[in-house]
């Protein structure tokens, strides 16, 4: 036996106000489609704007659905328009942030299970890290510099 150690290196800022300018200018393009989310289900609101290499700017906001399973979330949402959208584009960054409507969430909230394997195999088609900053309402944001540094032992095609 031998072990495996993995690590991640993550960066926290205190606010929003600490992140650079265009990193900032992208969170609130995430805050303002998240408010628009349709969650009438969970009451938690979540939006994802993705920045890429032409300089266009993709939004999504997580969708519901009656049949839990059918819904979307925010991340899921934004990275698919984008490769619809602009498929030759590079992802260079994602913003995302979440709000619940029954209390105030004010620590970060990271992409789920099911949005990280989504974006890995975004990061890995194009052969980039993808940065990743999130957050909740308020508070602490997190950055991570890629989708690796949160799914460390990807799926890809080469397990296939």
């Amino acid at each position: 036996m031998k072990p495996l150690t993995i690590t991640s290196r993550l960066e926290v800022y205190d606010s929003i106000d600490e992140v650079p300018q265009d990193v900032q200018d992208l969170m609130q393009k995430a805050i303002e489609v998240r408010d628009a989310a349709y969650a009438p289900y969970s009451n938690f609101k979540v939006g994802a704007a993705i920045y890429l290499e032409n300089e266009e700017i993709v939004v999504g906001s997580n969708q519901e659905n009656a049949s839990y399973p059918s819904g979307l979330c925010a991340e899921r949402t934004a990275v698919y328009y984008a490769g619809a959208k602009f498929p030759e584009a590079r992802i260079l960054r994602i913003a995302i942030s979440a709000k619940s409507m029954r209390h105030k969430v004010v620590s970060p909230v990271p992409p789920c299970g099911a949005c990280r394997q989504a974006l890995v195999e975004y990061e890995v088609k194009q052969e980039d890290p993808i940065e990743l900053y999130f957050m909740g309402e308020t508070g602490k944001v997190v950055k991570a510099d890629s989708v690796k540094d949160l799914l460390p032992l990807v799926f890809d095609s080469t397990c296939l």
